[in-house]
């Protein structure tokens, strides 16, 4: 795995987001655990029957089941004869990682939260609520191996808040995961599509599956300007003038809609999925999106 970054080599101008995000992290942490907290109330953990050392429950004894799983000290006690059926144990962890490019600082007026802090809430409270459920976790672009500890995601937050994370691209730092391993990416993902498709063959070829969430702003999806407008890029892709700007909502969404759709078509295709979540809506519904997608490939 790539190495963490130091503060030496991040641009200023990286610097100065980092800065700004910190000033927000403490309470961010707290908030997402709240959002993890509202989630967790209201899903069930990835518990289920399966190869494992973890006993989990008895059941009756149904014809097929091998004698050597039934239970012969819990069956004396009654009438009826039981099985013994220990926990499934997921081999792997969840890899977590959120876009911290420039694009992400994004806010309009129709948003509470910038593109970034809604990934980084939803990063935060997705590994907080994988820890509750007793999951392994690990954070792409921070040198630290899987773990099952709050401690983890501690000192991802403090990473954050000191830009020690590789999170200045749009797509995560190269990583060997190990296979079967499942990797969560939240961002815009407004890097070019062939880019996308061939970072998530690379994970695909060797048996990681994985989910994708793209955040957008309202006003990404849907122009809510008129008039004459000057756009500028994010990330010094220069700008340009439109002297009539609800002249092209037609054409614009029509592009917005295409570009979300293959963006869907590449995750299925490498056997990911996709979500796309707005920040002008409520960031427990994208979270327990996030956690079902993980429980449904779990399964």
């Amino acid at each position: 795995m790539a190495q963490p970054a130091t503060r030496a080599r991040i641009d200023p101008r990286l610097r100065k987001r980092a800065d700004s995000l910190a000033d927000a992290m403490p309470p961010l942490l707290v908030e997402a655990e709240r959002v993890a907290q509202t989630v967790s109330q209201g899903v069930h953990g990835r518990r289920r029957v399966g190869e494992g050392e973890s006993f989990w429950q008895f059941r009756r004894y149904q014809p097929g089941d091998p004698a050597t799983s039934i239970d012969w000290r819990q069956s004396a006690k009654r009438v009826p004869t039981y099985v013994r059926q220990n926990e499934w144990e997921a081999a792997q962890a969840v890899w977590l990682w959120r876009d911290g490019s420039e694009s992400m600082d994004f806010q309009s007026h129709l948003a509470s939260a910038s593109k970034l802090r809604r990934a980084t809430l939803l990063t935060l409270a997705l590994a907080s609520l994988l820890l509750r459920g007793g999951e392994k976790i690990a954070f792409l672009g921070l040198d630290h191996p899987p773990g099952s500890s709050r401690a983890l995601l501690e000192d991802y937050a403090l990473a954050l808040e000191k830009g020690l994370v590789e999170d200045h691209h749009s797509l995560p730092p190269p990583a060997n995961l190990p296979r079967f391993a499942q990797v969560v990416l939240i961002g815009d993902f407004l890097t070019p599509l062939d880019e996308v498709s061939r970072f998530l063959r690379s994970f695909s070829a060797v048996g990681v599956a994985g989910h994708l969430m793209q955040i957008m702003d309202p006003a990404e999806h849907r122009l809510p300007y008129q008039g004459r407008v000057i756009f500028q890029g994010p990330e010094n892709e220069g700008e340009v003038l439109i002297g009539r700007t609800e002249g092209i909502y037609e054409e614009y969404g029509v592009r917005v809609d295409r570009r979300r759709d293959d963006l869907r078509d590449i995750a299925r295709s490498a056997g990911w999925t996709h979500t796309v979540h707005h920040t002008d809506q409520p960031a427990q519904a994208a979270l327990l999106a996030l956690y079902q997608a993980i429980a449904g490939s779990g399964r």
